[in-house]
């Protein structure tokens, strides 16, 4: 069985003999219509970029076509193509760029998928695809790991290292799903278990969506390089006489970037310049949405030269007529045609963005040198030829970040409650600082009035003392100078007080005697009024005598009692303290019956005055 899966395992792979250049397609910058940012996407025209890449010749084709020369001869300084007819015509053909049996991985990456790269990274869809006969290179070129020889890294894994890269991991983020369509069914690569994901297309925006897939997050190099081994694990390969391991589906790794961009459009960079500098702050980036497609195409084959048989002839006739249809939607956008059969196929439907669509476009066909391919090589090379006047429209996606914005609003109101809590904390803190040294001053206070108290109070005691103590001795002094100088004068005090208390009571027995006599008074009166009026003159002359009478007492009293208050003066000076003492509260008790007398006296004056009054007015009726 012939064998030709010389860049499937890296094998017979020749040596590199030319330095590798790079060739950048920039877009026109004056082409680019702006506008804003989550409306109308910025927009240029763009052609699908086609090279062709040349397969060096295996160890099966050396040894069948030692006598014939290649059907190939590449001018890669002229981008040009010649496929040979015979010994003496040839077509020539140009392409963006051709690349030899030499060229290395590096340099295929570099004019093939690194302007897609650069543009997925500006926040352009971008798609990177393999066309070409079975065992010509579209896996290696394309799905190469490169294990054992990192230089032999395929698209994919240099595509990764790239974006990883040129993007920060706090803001922007990379998720990839890996997929392949076969038998016409879409199945996860991931997760073999989604072996029939539908395809939604957005009414609004035409875009295609598979929401079925897998999608895995990409933080680093080394978790993308075990999705694609994972992959390809479950991945339809089968062995065919043109290829040991040929692909029976087609291959699409899906490569989803959100890129925040600082600073946003210069129209909206001077919009808030009057603004505080940390409001500014909080103006919402522009986030930029890229996809990058790597199609690798299954091998268009022929089957009495591949030799598939059974279930494995159902398989090339499904992958042919996919091919098929992508290749009549190709020609369809290259000669303008009012129908595009987009729908003829799965593939052709989730390649709608990327011929006649707003991706980004790179198309690397892969050719053999044998000329027994010689039909299959030129069908390839005109498949790359139509495929080249295919124009895309360029859609540049962008939005404004609130969800970034609104994470940072909450880490900044975070930052802010926290520094509000330790402020609170502090100025708490220096509350209970300041509470704690008044309390300590207050105490503090306290107990400097308690002492000063104290010392008051036992000055007060002290001078209290002293002072009952000199009083003491003056009463000692006193007592012993009363004694000294007579207690006569005690004796003729006491019996002075003596007859005072006798005056007193004489004088309590005349009060209770004008008490009854006013009552007397008083029942005469009642008796006089109903006696009578003959008898009053004789009764009335009674009384004036009697009233007489009372008044030269009441003076004899007046007299007897100031007679009393010089006596009584006399001896305050001579008696003691505790004979002084006796004599004034009787002295007060004296006064006090005095009073109750002369008030007696005073009622009975008033009542009688009444009674005569009375008795007038009844002399004269």
């Amino acid at each position: 069985m012939a064998t030709s899966g010389v860049y499937r395992n890296g094998s017979n792979k020749a040596p590199n003999l030319r330095a590798s250049s790079s060739f950048k397609s920039k877009l026109p910058v004056s082409n680019v219509r702006r506008s804003i940012p989550g409306g109308a996407t910025d927009t240029v025209s763009g052609r699908v970029r086609v090279a062709v890449r040349l397969r060096p010749r295996n160890a099966e084709e050396m040894a069948a076509d030692a006598d014939f020369a290649d059907c190939v001869e590449l001018q890669p300084e002229l981008k040009r193509l010649k496929l040979r007819k015979n010994n003496w015509d040839s077509d020539t053909y140009e392409f963006d760029e051709v690349l030899t049996e030499y060229s290395s991985q590096k340099r295929v990456y570099e004019v093939v998928a690194k302007p897609v790269v650069e543009s997925v990274l500006d926040g352009y869809n971008g798609t990177v695809m393999a066309y070409g006969q079975t065992g010509t290179g579209k896996t290696y070129t394309l799905g190469r790991l490169g294990d054992e020889d990192t230089s032999a890294r395929g698209i994919m894994v240099r595509s990764m290292e790239d974006i990883l890269a040129n993007i920060s991991l706090e803001t922007d983020s990379v998720s990839v799903s890996y997929l392949q369509i076969y038998m016409e069914t879409i199945q996860d690569l991931l997760n073999p278990a989604n072996d029939n994901i539908p395809i939604v297309e957005d009414q609004r925006t035409g875009d295609v969506s598979l929401p079925g897939a897998t999608v895995v997050e990409i933080r680093d190099q080394q978790t993308f390089i075990e999705l694609l081994r994972l992959g390809e694990n479950h991945r339809v390969a089968a062995n065919t006489k043109l290829n040991t391991e040929s692909s029976r589906s087609h291959a699409i790794l899906m490569v989803h970037m959100k890129r925040s961009v600082l600073g946003g459009e210069d129209e909206f960079s001077t919009e808030n310049e009057n603004r505080s500098h940390s409001v500014g702050n909080f103006k919402p980036s522009i986030l930029r949405k890229g996809k990058l497609v790597v199609v690798d195409l299954a091998g268009s084959e022929r089957v009495h030269k591949s030799g598939s048989e059974g279930h494995m002839l159902e398989e090339a006739k499904s992958i042919n007529l996919s091919l098929s249809a992508l290749g009549k939607c190709i020609n369809a956008l290259a000669e303008n045609s009012a129908h595009v059969p987009i729908r003829d196929s799965k593939l052709t439907r989730l390649l709608k963005d990327s011929f006649g669509g707003t991706s980004r476009t790179s198309l690397v066909v892969t050719i053999g040198p044998s000329p027994r391919h010689r039909a299959e090589t030129a069908s390839t090379i005109l498949f790359g030829q139509r495929a080249m006047k295919v124009e895309n429209m360029l859609k540049i996606k962008e939005e404004f970040d609130y969800k970034s914005l609104s994470k940072r609003l909450e880490i900044e109101l975070d930052k802010l409650i926290a520094d509000n809590e330790r402020q609170q904390k502090v100025y708490e803190n220096e509350v209970e600082r300041i509470r704690l040294e008044a309390q300590k001053r207050v105490t503090e206070a306290e107990r400097n009035c308690a002492e000063a108290l104290e010392e008051e109070k036992v000055k007060c005691q002290m001078d209290y003392m002293e002072s009952i103590k000199k009083l003491e001795e003056k009463w000692s002094v006193n007592q012993h100078k009363c004694v000294a100088n007579g207690e006569v004068h005690m004796d003729s005090g006491n019996d002075e007080v003596t007859k005072l208390k006798a005056l007193l009571q004489n004088e309590i027995c005349l009060r209770k005697a004008a008490e009854e006599e006013n009552k007397n008074l008083k029942l005469q009166l009642v008796k006089f009024s109903k006696a009578e009026l003959s008898g009053g003159s004789t009764n009335v002359m009674n009384i004036q005598e009697i009233l007489e009478e009372e008044c030269r007492q009441n003076k004899k009293l007046e007299e007897e009692v100031r007679a009393l208050k010089s006596q009584l003066s006399q001896l305050s000076t001579e008696a003691n303290l505790v004979c002084s003492m006796e004599v004034y509260l009787f002295c007060d008790l004296y006064y006090l019956t005095l009073a109750i007398c002369l008030m007696s006296i005073s009622v009975f004056y008033s009542h009688f005055g009444a009674f005569m009054t009375y008795y007038n007015n009844m002399l004269q009726l």
